[in-house]
């Protein structure tokens, strides 16, 4: 049994309470009827696999950009970073993670770096797998800054279904690559600017894995004719 547990991902105890609602609530379709009472318990498991919190081995080597959150690269185009991170308008590379309610929702700095400027915006909840998704919903965006000089945006994206963003860092926190830095309930989006000149080294529909995935190079880059996606 200790065997099988260890391979149970923690669970982020941000979902405690989600799992005794819905626990509460089997219990009561239970009463009513038995097999809503199961159908209680598929949800409860649910939930709290949906809140697991699992440990990543993150890439340490200096120039790399990491992916902040589990999910399918659904976009890749250059946009304007929000405004309210005084990034400019220059349009930057922007790399866009859609997260289905399957996927985990903890997001992870992708770089080391100091969180320079954090901002929330409320706005509508529409389908985070539409681009319009990055200007027209509710966000939590981040500006953080590397020793070397380079900013990265990192937006948090709410989508249909998810209605609540919850940052874990302060304004002025320093940043290890892979540190959890929020959460995002029930299906989302994260997307990340790269600075001028980064190409990425992923490509859309392909899956990414949260505080692993390597999205670029900051020592490859040069190996990439501009305008080329690897």
């Amino acid at each position: 049994m200790r065997e099988l547990l260890s391979f149970i991902p923690p669970m982020h105890p941000e979902g405690r309470r989600f799992v005794l609602i819905f626990a509460a609530i089997t219990l009561v379709l239970f009463l009513i009827w038995e097999p809503f009472g199961w159908l209680g318990v598929i949800a409860t498991v649910w939930c709290a696999w949906f809140f697991r919190d699992p440990e990543r081995v993150t890439p340490d080597r200096p120039g790399l950009v990491i992916a902040p959150a589990d999910g399918v690269i659904n976009m890749i185009a250059k946009a304007a970073p929000p405004p309210e991170l005084g990034m400019g308008d220059t349009e930057l590379t922007r790399v866009s993670i859609f997260m289905n309610v399957f996927n985990v929702h903890i997001i992870r700095s992708p770089v080391e770096a100091a969180a320079i400027r954090t901002s929330y915006r409320p706005g509508k909840f529409l389908n985070a797998n539409l681009e319009k998704a990055s200007e027209e919903n509710e966000r939590y965006s981040v500006l953080m800054r590397t020793g070397g000089g380079h900013d990265y945006g990192v937006v948090m994206v709410a989508g249909l279904v998810a209605r609540r963003i919850l940052p874990f860092l302060k304004q002025g926190a320093h940043l290890e690559a892979g540190d959890r830095i929020g959460l995002i309930r029930f299906g989302s989006r994260v997307d990340v600017y790269l600075p001028e000149g980064l190409e990425p080294l992923v490509c859309v529909g392909q899956t990414s894995v949260g505080g692993e995935t390597v999205l670029a190079d900051h020592h490859a880059h040069h190996d990439h004719r501009p305008g080329r996606r690897s």
